[in-house]
């Protein structure tokens, strides 16, 4: 096999890693109401206690206000689809990797200015922070492959 066949391996193989992620994160958004109720029975969490009341005080009188997570899952979805172009062609499509990152470093402005905002508490933003950490490494790692392929094919 060769340098650049084994690179392109990998490459994929991250980027199944990555959408797969992605997806399960999407997908997790859709059942929220219940997910919080199964994590309350696990967890004696004051937060998340507070969380679930307030789910099942929307589910139950203003169900539209939910639609925003449906929302959120749906866009989950359709960013994992656009990876889809790297698989194809990383070097032409590096874009999306690309943008992947810069979406995964907006997500730590965003939790630090719209979580004081929301009241949710710091240790709370932190998580979701670690998304955009932990979302932007296998981004990195797959935008340096393809740089390598990159030289790769003008060699």
């Amino acid at each position: 096999m060769s340098e650049r066949s084994a690179l392109e391996r990998r490459i994929r193989a991250w980027l199944i890693v990555f959408v797969v992620c992605l997806v399960l994160s999407g997908l997790t958004a859709f059942p929220l109401v219940s997910e919080v109720r199964w994590g309350n029975a696990l967890v004696d969490n004051i937060w998340l206690r507070r969380v679930g009341e307030g789910l099942d005080r929307a589910d139950a009188d203003y169900p539209f206000l939910l639609y925003g997570t449906d929302w959120l899952a749906f866009a989950h979805l359709v960013i994992a689809v656009f990876f889809y172009g790297v698989y194809r062609d990383p070097v032409r499509n590096i874009w999306i990797v690309e943008a992947g990152m810069i979406a995964c470093v907006g997500v730590i402005p965003l939790a630090l200015i719209c979580g004081p905002i929301r009241g949710i508490p710091f240790w709370w933003s932190v998580i979701d922070m670690a998304f955009g950490v932990f979302g932007v490494i296998p981004l990195l790692i797959l935008r340096r492959m393809i740089k390598r392929l990159e030289t790769a094919a003008t060699s």
